[in-house]
């Protein structure tokens, strides 16, 4: 992961580990840890985390993201703010998601997203994850905006998917930024620009370092 990389270079070479990665399409906070703190990786990475995205309701994509090839979806009658309230509400508690084809994922000892780019076969189970909330801050036909907030091994991506599928319309993410992971925000991390000099002491927190793409 090229955060975990900058990281570690940043801090002279000390161990570094992160508590949760990000796709290639999104930003936002990333929890590095450094040293002993390593230790801490398994716990940071159940904290709850929040996330703003944007989905796009037209097409669907075999990544479940934009960086996919398009395979359209003709609606006629685009669904209301209404319905799309409705199928996000059966999205909220502990449900079962299906993992996207393109993700770290082990099938089999390999990686899902490596099976799927040498096109090979992808069979993925169904797995229970936590949603908490899913507000709808926005919807213009074909793209609303999604605040979630979700328990470890959440896909947004699947829930874009998901979504669609419910509709009855395409659905894929737009756009990703995580928010927050836990108690640590925007607000607290450090750019990711900032990682071209040495890390310092201020810029940790104790046994944790916020890192923002």
């Amino acid at each position: 992961m090229d955060v975990v990389r900058r990281v570690r270079r940043a801090a002279g070479g000390a161990k570094t580990g992160h508590a949760g990665t990000l796709d290639p399409l999104a930003t936002g906070v990333v929890i590095c840890c450094l040293g002993s703190a390593t230790r801490q990786v398994e716990t940071l990475m159940g904290l709850t985390k929040v996330y703003q995205t944007q989905v796009d309701l037209s097409a669907f994509t075999p990544t479940d993201d934009r960086e996919g090839d398009r395979d359209e979806v003709t609606v006629d009658d685009p669904p209301d703010q209404r319905v799309v309230r409705a199928a996000l509400d059966q999205l909220v508690g502990s449900i079962q998601q299906t993992p996207p084809n393109y993700s770290a994922v082990h099938v089999g000892g390999r990686r899902a997203y490596k099976l799927a780019r040498s096109g090979q076969p992808v069979s993925l189970q169904p797995r229970t994850v936590r949603v908490d909330c899913v507000d709808l801050l926005a919807y213009s036909w074909p793209l609303l905006t999604l605040r979630i907030t979700c328990g470890r091994g959440t896909y947004i991506r699947s829930m874009a998917r998901d979504l669609g599928r419910l509709l009855g319309t395409g659905g894929h993410l737009a756009s990703l930024r995580r928010l927050s992971v836990g108690p640590y925000d925007l607000s607290v991390a450090v750019d990711w620009s900032r990682l071209d000099r040495s890390i310092l002491q201020v810029d940790l927190k104790p046994h944790r370092a916020g890192v923002a793409l």
